[in-house]
């Protein structure tokens, strides 16, 4: 099948099927995406910047998403977190090759509560905790080194939790701007922005692709 035929097997993107909430728009998508095998369709790209606008980029798994934003986990001490706690604002990218989709979200960050990252932290695999422990993300490292970090830390913690370090945790995007964008024909491609309002409600637009 060639690329243009394709491009037209695509749904078109219509104003009046959208739901006035584009979190459950997200959702909508998010389980299609899933349903479609897409894989991981947690995926996303994080944009920060620093404060004199120098931007940087990378995948992170999305953990959650509801009425307050975007939900991710990282090192606070990485570049990202650097970044984020200079200038506490970001932009996400979903891309999802299979269903011609794309969704982009940009809005203030903060942290999770201690809470919530204890919850998380908790909840993931005994090796990935350690790991999270072994590893002074962004800073250079021979691969030695981390192993032997990784290999300690085994032996230190063989028996009982893991506990969560401080400079680990979660941060939460707030979406102040999300894109949603659909592949048509001739690359008359549809794009609908959704921007919160000063009454906090959302307003819906049409951009030209």
């Amino acid at each position: 099948m060639s690329a243009s035929s394709n491009e037209h097997r695509q749904p078109e993107l219509v104003e009046s099927i959208l739901d006035p909430d584009p979190v459950r728009q997200f959702h909508r998508w998010f389980a299609e995406a899933t349903a479609a095998g897409v894989p991981q369709p947690n995926a996303m790209t994080l944009a920060t910047a620093t404060p004199d606008g120098r931007p940087s980029a990378r995948v992170v798994l999305l953990k959650n998403a509801d009425g307050e934003g975007f939900k991710f986990f990282t090192n606070y001490t990485s570049r990202k977190g650097r970044e984020l706690a200079a200038n506490p604002f970001a932009a996400l990218v979903f891309h999802w090759e299979e269903l011609g989709r794309q969704v982009r979200v940009e809005g203030p960050v903060e942290r999770l509560s201690a809470q919530e990252s204890d919850t998380y932290f908790a909840s993931r695999p005994p090796d990935n905790r350690r790991s999270s422990l072994a590893s002074a993300q962004s800073e250079e490292a021979t691969r030695e080194e981390l192993d032997a970090r990784f290999e300690a830390l085994k032996q230190q913690y063989a028996e009982g939790p893991v506990p969560r370090p401080d400079y680990w945790g979660g941060y939460r995007v707030r979406p102040a701007r999300m894109e949603f964008w659909q592949r048509r024909f001739a690359r008359l491609n549809d794009r609908i922005l959704y921007r919160r309002t000063p009454e906090n409600l959302w307003s819906i637009t049409r951009l030209a692709p």
